[in-house]
């Protein structure tokens, strides 16, 4: 027996032998754990009603969720740096299988349970890999994740370009109802149908919906030219007319009713992509003032049919818009999944899985795009919700996301949204800005080669549109990988998430 053999056989008598006087780090992570435990175990009983509600394959994959919430709210770095100075499971890795990670930790520390927690390491793996292939089909071979490629009206006019996006990895399609129109989409979903029937590779067809167009529409000055010349300290207008406006005042409208009357003073509003930062100085019924205090972009212009976030108020909109509602029959004919844009709310889901359910009883598998500071903020219900259909999967919709919560936010907002969605055994999509100047110019950034290997992690990657689509798949199943191969999890630290908390 080596030296290191011997440690460890010493160590795990410290730990299982009654016999032997646990240590007082020992006692405080027995302590810890069992509380942690005993909290798990009153979860069932306590939420009987909603763990019901969910659909009964999912059930299981529910009171996880669940229990991983309760650890989440938890402060719990102590007792990590505790668990991993004497040999055992940190908790780094448990998403997927919370409360069984800590009974087996407390069974090296001697206690005893009559029965373990049924959701294993294998069951919550085997879970979350049914789930990606019913929603994304089979990885294609040298692949570790599913790909998604948005579709662009150009790929219809380029002869076998279908049919190599195939070859080369694409397993789902996806068509973005915000741009082109009914027919373009159509030819699309044939295209690809007939592309893979003749290579013989499978594809699912993915449908984005529109969701809320909340984009600048200039009303006074610039209407004609379609731009306003802008500069720090100015006053710009929210409004959604021009009425009582000089013809030099600067009028957005937000192109959405609903918008205005939720904002107060204080709040920030967001310009093309957060490239123009304003405040509300002053709110009324039916306009606002904003002062502009930063201006990013080397031209400073506010354009038509640009973006306009509002990352501090609740605004009193729909989710799913009449737009939305006139692709319904296209979606339910042809999509495998639908993408639920700047979903909300609990009652968004529920809004759309009725209005799927009127049109035809096999509805689509919902993904829920994550896109605003309201979504994170809600996604444990947003998932409980999604989980009452037998899948549903979400995509970190990355681009509005950063917008809403600050660019700051976004590789910790990222790592939550993964780590809760595979303790609810969610499959996860990686979305927006994958490689993007790889895609356009041909040439990859530093920053977006070590991106690309962190979107290795989710069970889904989509990439934009763009000109190099081949060289951009090639590069990111090398880059994949190459990731995945270096490691399974990295060893997290948890301090206390505020969705945990705000859940309970």
């Amino acid at each position: 027996m080596n030296s290191n053999t011997s440690f460890e056989s010493k160590n795990s008598e410290i730990a299982i032998n009654p016999k032997n006087p646990m240590s007082d780090s020992l006692k405080e992570i027995k302590s810890q754990l069992t509380a942690l435990h005993q909290s798990m175990a009153e979860v069932q009983e306590e939420f009987a009603s909603l763990l019901k509600s969910i659909h009964p394959v999912n059930r299981e994959s529910g009171l996880n969720f669940l229990k991983y919430l309760i650890l989440r709210k938890t402060d719990v770095r102590d007792l990590q740096l505790l668990l991993h100075e004497n040999g055992l499971s940190s908790l780094a890795s448990c998403e997927s299988h919370t409360h069984r990670q800590i009974q087996v930790t407390l069974q090296h520390l001697g206690s005893k349970f009559g029965e373990l927690d049924p959701c294993t390491m294998e069951l919550g793996t085997k879970k979350i890999e049914e789930n990606s292939q019913r929603l994304f089909g089979e990885k294609s071979e040298n692949w570790p994740s599913a790909v998604m490629v948005t579709f662009d009206a150009s790929f219809l006019k380029e002869k076998d370009l279908i049919s190599k996006l195939l070859k080369k990895g694409m397993g789902t399609a996806r068509i973005n109802c915000a741009h082109d129109d009914e027919s373009v989409w159509q030819e699309m979903v044939d295209r690809i149908r007939l592309a893979s029937k003749e290579t013989g590779i499978p594809c699912k067809i993915h449908v984005d919906l529109a969701g809320p167009k909340i984009r600048t529409k200039l009303l006074a000055k610039g209407r004609k030219k379609g731009r306003v010349k802008i500069e720090n300290g100015q006053t710009v207008w929210l409004s959604n007319t021009s009425k009582g406006f000089r013809a030099k005042d600067t009028v957005i409208s937000p192109n959405e009713p609903g918008v205005i009357e939720g904002l107060k003073p204080g709040d920030r509003v967001f310009i093309d992509d957060g490239l123009i930062l304003a405040v509300v100085e002053k709110a009324e019924k039916d306009k606002a003032e904003l002062k502009i205090t930063r201006i990013s972009s080397k031209k400073p212009f506010i354009k038509n049919e640009k973006g306009i976030n509002f990352p501090d108020c609740s605004l009193q909109i729909s989710s799913l818009t009449d737009f939305d509602r006139e692709c319904l029959n296209f979606v339910c004919a042809n999509a495998d999944t639908v993408g639920f844009s700047f979903v909300r709310s609990a009652h968004d889901i529920a809004d759309l899985r009725l209005a799927l359910q009127e049109i035809v009883a096999d509805i689509p598998f919902i993904i829920l795009k994550i896109e605003t500071h309201e979504a994170v903020k809600n996604l444990p219900s947003l998932l409980l919700e999604a989980m009452k259909d037998e899948v549903c999967g979400v995509m970190i919709a990355r681009g509005d996301l950063a917008v809403e919560i600050g660019f700051e936010r976004l590789v910790e907002i990222q790592d939550e949204i993964l780590w809760l969605c595979e303790a609810a055994h969610v499959p996860v999509i990686w979305a927006t800005q994958v490689l993007e100047n790889l895609h356009k110019s041909g040439v990859a950034t530093r920053a977006e080669v070590t991106d690309a290997g962190h979107a290795a992690r989710a069970e889904c990657i989509m990439i934009n549109k763009g000109i190099h689509t081949i060289e951009v798949l090639k590069t990111l199943r090398d880059i994949s990988q190459r990731s995945v191969a270096l490691r399974i999890k990295n060893r997290l630290v948890f301090r206390p998430l505020n969705i945990a908390k705000d859940f309970f």
